[in-house]
């Protein structure tokens, strides 16, 4: 695969990122591709083959765009370039990195391989949600992992009813509901009690959040479906809704918000020989074979 035009992503507050992102800088070199930085870091690098950029900007002109950070840093530059036909690769140098493949001690070699082709791309689904009051819509946003209803003070109680395709499915007593996508399964929603879902499932999970009834569980439902919440009229006004922690939309009594499947989708490119299980158990600590 020939990678002509690539995009750099990371936040250089970290000495570490700044090294790694100083390795794949030499490594792109070696190879005359032409480097977009993204605007942020821009200015901590020097050289005139060194181009800044908007994250929009890489997600129209680079045929790929290399995250250097943890997850958080991945899920923000997702949300952007979903919506561009660019394969997107991490470098971990966050905690867990479910979505950031490249270890920082094995860039140069991962990135050869990448780069002749011994690679795996993989489509991600996110999701979109708007929030209506009088049936006008207030606001809205999109999300990699997850979106989160919940109260704007901690640990209190809403009321509120969801509703799939118009459906009536229940009302809750909670400190919120969680909606995440495969990818979000291994997030907030994992910490939270929900259940892991195989990242090709075209699935979504509903976790409640401590809700104040034993018979509440989470759900799995079609990420096809269109699920609604409709918030309490007898609510406080200090509601939100949060999406993959980074955007905060407000909510009041009696407002609607919609959750569906965005048209978008996140092309993740892992290394050749990924494995989501090899994955899930070096993150979660899970055993090894046995025989």
């Amino acid at each position: 695969m020939t990678y002509k035009t690539v995009g750099l992503i990371g936040k250089t507050s970290h000495s570490l990122t700044h090294e790694s992102l100083d390795a794949v800088i030499e490594f792109l070199r070696e190879r005359n591709c032409i480097i977009l930085l993204e605007e942020q870091i821009a200015g901590e690098f020097n050289g005139p083959d060194l181009h800044a950029a908007s994250l929009v900007d890489i997600g129209k002109r680079a045929d790929l765009a290399i995250v250097v950070g943890g997850d958080g840093n991945m899920i923000g530059a997702a949300r952007v370039l979903a919506s561009f036909n660019v394969a997107v690769v991490g470098v971990n140098r966050g905690n867990l990195g479910f979505l950031t493949d490249i270890s920082p001690d094995d860039i140069h070699p991962q990135l050869t391989k990448l780069f002749a082709g011994e690679s795996v791309l993989e489509q991600r689904f996110l999701l979109e949600v708007e929030v209506y009051r009088d049936n006008v819509l207030q606001s809205a946003s999109s999300a990699v992992n997850e979106v989160v209803l919940h109260h704007g003070k901690v640990a209190h109680m809403m009321e509120f009813e969801v509703l799939i395709d118009d459906h009536f499915v229940f009302s809750q007593r909670s400190d919120g509901l969680i909606i995440a996508t495969p990818t979000g399964s291994t997030a907030y929603s994992l910490s939270a009690g929900g259940p892991i879902l195989m990242p090709k499932l075209d699935a979504l999970t509903l976790v409640p959040m401590f809700p104040h009834t034993l018979s509440s569980r989470p759900i799995v439902v079609d990420a096809n479906s269109t699920v609604s919440m409709r918030v309490s009229k007898v609510n406080s006004a200090n509601l939100q809704v949060s999406c993959d922690s980074h955007i905060v939309l407000p909510v009041l009594p009696g407002d609607e918000i919609r959750v569906r499947k965005n048209p978008n989708k996140l092309s993740l490119l892992h290394p050749q020989g990924y494995s989501y299980f090899n994955v899930l158990r070096n993150k979660l600590g899970w055993g090894s074979k046995l025989y």
